[in-house]
């Protein structure tokens, strides 16, 4: 949570009207922009049709659809024009990569912006040390003691280790289109 209110503070600054969410699972960062926003047209979009029914029943709970609307739609192949499209702990789920940041510079209005935030291994010692131990040691065991799924715990540290990051995701945005890009690490 604390990731995301620092994006979207930094997402604010453009102040959007339109904005996309991609891979928006539940609905999490979509709520959290209608609390931090004054924007009147949220649409998050994943594949999923049971996290997308968790996120409408939440919407309808919260009293928000005439401000956010919860989508089945593919990010290679998206529909009208956003001023900021977000994807939040999503990217390094894509297959293909390349072609879904395409497909979303392509639906941005011009000035538009795209925020990602995404896991990343640290690179220093001794944090890249430590991080290894915890990702292939704890979390597997944490997640099955906590969910019998051992699988699933194993597969976030691998799929967080081959996402491009930092200067090769940059390079990949700017292969598609965007001109001015940057990262920023949230901890250390």
């Amino acid at each position: 949570r604390g990731w995301r209110r620092v994006a979207l503070k930094m997402l604010r600054a453009y102040n959007p009207r339109k904005i996309l969410d991609v891979a928006t699972g539940t609905g999490d960062l979509p709520f959290m922009m209608s609390e931090m926003f004054d924007c009147p047209d949220i649409t998050g979009i994943d594949l999923s049709e049971g996290m997308l029914d968790i996120a409408r029943k939440k919407c309808s709970e919260r009293n928000l659809q005439e401000k956010i609307v919860f989508e089945k739609q593919d990010c290679l192949s998206l529909t009208f024009r956003y001023d900021a499209v977000t994807v939040a702990f999503g990217v390094r789920n894509f297959q293909r990569l390349q072609q879904g940041f395409s497909e979303m510079y392509r639906v941005l209005t011009p000035g538009g912006v795209l925020m990602v935030i995404e896991l990343s291994t640290p690179r220093r010692f001794p944090f890249d040390v430590l991080y290894r131990f915890y990702a292939h040691r704890i979390i597997p065991c944490l997640g099955r003691l906590f969910s019998r799924d051992k699988q699933a715990y194993m597969y976030l540290p691998r799929s967080i280790e081959a996402v491009p990051q930092g200067d090769e995701m940059l390079s990949i945005f700017r292969s598609v289109g965007f001109g001015e890009v940057y990262y920023r690490r949230l901890t250390w």
